[in-house]
């Protein structure tokens, strides 16, 4: 189950990512994960939040560059070798893996690895079949309330 990201490319300079989360909480919106990269001119955060289409929104009435992309995200156990087992997984598949983030789920019973793959689908399918569970925008969102 593909779930959606908002991206949002910002200049590299001291208050940005405040600025970004302090909008969403006067939106009444949560953040369940973030992910910030940088380079030496600018940063791109990227989050899963409880509402994507209002955030977009609002960050962009902030002057804020927003994009919504689909990304994938797998439930594993919280433990040692949780994550390398999913590896595997999509090495055996020959699956692309564009870039990865990973948050606790449930009070640190579970993680949750996000994806985003060269094929979201192909990923998928591949780790069905091995038994990985996927999870639905309303699963992340449970978890962040």
């Amino acid at each position: 189950m593909q779930i959606r990201q908002i991206s949002i490319f910002m200049p590299n300079r001291p208050g940005q990512l405040s600025q970004i989360c302090r909008t969403l909480s006067q939106s009444d919106i949560n953040i369940a994960t973030l992910s910030l990269a940088d380079t030496s001119d600018f940063g791109i955060v990227r989050l899963i939040v409880d509402d994507h289409e209002k955030a977009k929104e609002v960050l962009s009435k902030n002057g804020h560059a927003v994009t919504v992309s689909q990304v994938v995200a797998v439930c594993v156990p919280d433990r040692p070798g949780g994550m390398a087992g999913v590896l595997q997984c999509l090495d055996n598949a020959d699956i692309d893996i564009k870039y990865s983030y990973a948050f606790a789920f449930h009070k640190g019973e579970k993680a949750v690895l996000v994806f985003k793959f060269g094929d979201n689908l192909a990923a998928e399918r591949a780790l069905a079949a091995e038994g990985y569970v996927t999870l639905t925008e309303d699963q992340i969102g449970e978890n962040a309330r």
